[in-house]
């Protein structure tokens, strides 16, 4: 990568008086500007869920202010405060988290009951958070504090609530499934959403974190990343995230703004059905993948090649790495057709797609590509309806636990499992990394699971990319977030 800005150490251990990751910045003003301009935001990804704070959705209400759940994740990694303002562990399955004073957009106050029904309402959505994947819990109101019971020890439960899917919201936002729109507790108050077209936010002057300095936000939801690039250079919006790496040098080098993140751009092989259930013709696609050559190609060196699931932001990932074992022989595809999706909402997916059409077309595969937005793409990927995917994911966004993305996207019951994977050899590695307590030896165990999913080739990691946006140079405070969970706060003002 160009500038490596690795991140420090992602601790474990929950942090009592952490200052919270994504309210009170840099620049805020509890005070705020009696005024305070609006600012213009475009996001690559429009709603793919009706804003519902359970699936894709979720990290959308986050980084634009809205919602907010009983923690954050603060810049190491580490469980920071939010609306509980402290918590301890009582026994090996039961936590406590005492409640700040705050106030939900509707003007009700967040109570333990509210937070209890709101966790409560998490834990029976269809399907599942990815937050909760193999977790079983339940929230009971205590005075002035939430009591939380996991079915199994859970010790990173601190870290897993931080998760946008896990978002708390008043009582009247479940009439009906889950709406944010003025039920959250973020700085800013979801006022209208125009479809899959732009959305409106107002300041919310009560929030707890102090009154935010942008008077709100108008969102556009802009797929296309070259538009995306020319709205920031024409002066139409103030920020625009993903910039794509081709159109970073027609910005003026002072607008762009480059942090190394987690996120890993992968080929998710679908081990269910079609041809890549044979573990030989799996074996076959890895080894005709050449990462390297998609980095120098696709991403202009903006990404270093795919180690892993874990990529060299997560810094104590490559120390602990275990090489995959069992790998199948690979056969030869002699002329085997496949499908391979992916979406255009990252415009340099669709042209990692095109290399990795001609390298396995080189092995000896039959490849179609097919390109959608994706927001139109996500439900058939999930239900196994092409042979291949290419995405890219942040493998701590769900939780900042290196071991919940494994259980969400490669277990037999996660709720994100675009490979379709179930291998009882992999289930088994990711239990016993996620029964394990203690920092150190949790991050190794995750590197064994790591390994055990790797064995399988059901995944095929491409790049770990980084992500540049789009700043004006009159904005101050956006939050250039590893994590991907933050964009604007109390203190993004221009």
């Amino acid at each position: 990568m160009r500038r490596r800005h690795l991140l420090g150490s992602l601790l474990l251990t929950p942090v009592l008086t952490a200052c919270f990751a994504s309210g009170g910045s840099e620049g805020s003003d509890p005070g705020g500007d009696a005024d305070g301009s609006r600012l213009r935001v475009a996001l690559a990804f429009p709603p793919a869920e009706n804003l519902s704070p359970y699936g894709a959705d979720a990290t959308l209400l986050s980084r634009l202010g809205v919602t907010e759940g009983l923690t954050a994740l603060d810049a190491n990694g580490a469980a920071a405060s939010a609306l509980a303002e402290s918590w301890r562990r009582e026994n090996d399955r039961t936590w406590l988290f005492t409640l700040r004073e705050a106030t939900f957009q509707d003007g009700s106050e967040v109570t333990p009951a509210a937070v209890a029904a709101a966790l409560t309402h998490a834990t029976e959505a269809k399907p599942a958070p990815a937050a909760l994947s193999g977790v079983t819990l339940t929230a009971k109101a205590q005075r002035a504090a939430v009591r939380i019971t996991t079915t199994n020890p859970d010790p990173v439960l601190p870290l897993r609530l931080s998760s946008p899917s896990l978002a708390v919201l008043s009582p009247k936002a479940y009439k009906d499934g889950a709406d944010p729109v003025g039920t959250a507790t973020g700085p800013f108050e979801l006022t209208k959403v125009n479809g899959s077209t732009s959305a409106a936010l107002d300041r919310f002057d009560d929030y707890w974190g102090g009154r935010a300095q942008a008077s709100g936000i108008d969102a556009r939801f802009i797929a296309d990343g070259t538009a995306r690039a020319n709205a920031v250079r024409t002066g139409q919006v103030d920020i625009a995230e993903s910039i794509p790496v081709a159109q970073a040098a027609t910005l003026d080098q002072a607008t762009l703004k480059e942090t190394a993140t987690t996120r890993t751009t992968s080929l998710q092989l679908n081990t269910r059905s079609g041809p890549f259930k044979d573990p030989k013709l799996r074996a076959a696609a890895r080894e005709a993948v050449d990462s390297s050559a998609v980095v120098k190609g696709v991403f202009e060196g903006y990404a270093d090649p795919g180690a892993g699931i874990y990529g060299p932001a997560v810094t104590w990932a490559e120390g602990k790495r275990v090489q995959p074992t069992g790998r199948a022989s690979a056969a030869k595809p002699n002329g085997t057709a496949v499908t391979i999706a992916t979406y255009d909402n990252r415009p340099e997916l669709p042209e990692v797609a095109q290399v990795l059409q001609q390298q396995l077309q080189k092995a000896g595969f039959k490849v179609t590509l097919e390109v959608r937005e994706y927001s139109r793409l996500e439900s058939d990927a999930l239900d196994g309806k092409f042979d291949a995917f290419i995405g890219a994911r942040n493998s701590l966004v769900d939780t900042g636990d290196p071991v919940g993305v494994l259980a969400s996207d490669y277990t037999c019951d996660g709720g994100y499992n675009l490979a379709r994977l179930c291998d009882k050899r992999v289930d088994r590695a990711v239990a016993e990394a996620d029964a394990v307590a203690d920092t150190d030896e949790r991050q190794g165990a995750a590197m064994r699971a790591e390994a055990a999913i790797l064995g399988t080739d059901a995944v095929v990691p491409l790049a770990h990319q980084g992500i540049i946006v789009g700043v004006a140079t009159d904005v101050r405070g956006v939050l250039l977030d590893p994590y991907e969970r933050t964009l604007v706060g109390t203190g993004t003002r221009r």
